[in-house]
């Protein structure tokens, strides 16, 4: 049976009507506590939205352009060398929250992306390019180039190590 055949039961459904029960018998007993917790659910509803707006279009995006076939042949086991390059520009260039890319690489590994690629975007994202200025100012330009040599260095060797432990588990 397929994992999206398996049946996921009622846990989070029992879950989410225990939080409901247990915020409607605090509101009876202390309103201004439920008040502020609901302003404050509101609050972080308002800062996650939009990025989950953003996962969706990102989503709907690699859906729409980026062919399981083009995945597989670029970025999957077959990959050389421009895949791991493009895992790490990738990687490198990337902006926002780490959980917006979670969605997208889940979906892209699903499409065939390696998971020693997928590691290694991950691993590439400590190198941010916004911030070099600044370390450079710090810790000055030999420091700098060789910590980054070594990131980019590292990433491929932990995507490579990763996925030599997920084989192993499989």
């Amino acid at each position: 049976m397929s994992d999206k055949n398996k049946s996921r039961g009622i846990g989070g459904w029992l879950f989410l009507g225990l939080v409901v029960i247990s915020y409607a018998l605090v509101g009876l007993v202390v309103p201004e506590a439920t008040s502020r917790a609901w302003m404050f659910f509101l609050n972080v509803m308002r800062q996650v939205l939009p990025v989950l707006g953003l996962v969706f279009i990102l989503l709907f995006i690699a859906n729409l352009f980026l062919d399981p076939k083009w995945i597989k042949h670029y970025l999957g086991t077959g990959a050389g060398l421009k895949g791991w390059i493009a895992s790490v520009l990738a990687g490198i260039l990337s902006v926002g929250p780490i959980y917006v890319w979670y969605a997208v690489l889940g979906e892209l590994q699903a499409k065939g992306m390696r998971t020693a690629l997928i590691a290694t975007f991950l691993y590439s994202r400590a190198v941010k390019l916004p911030l070099l200025p600044l370390m450079i100012h710090y810790f000055g330009v030999v420091y700098t180039l060789v910590l980054c040599f070594y990131l980019v260095l590292f990433a491929g060797f932990n995507g490579i190590m990763v996925e030599k432990l997920i084989v192993q588990k499989r």
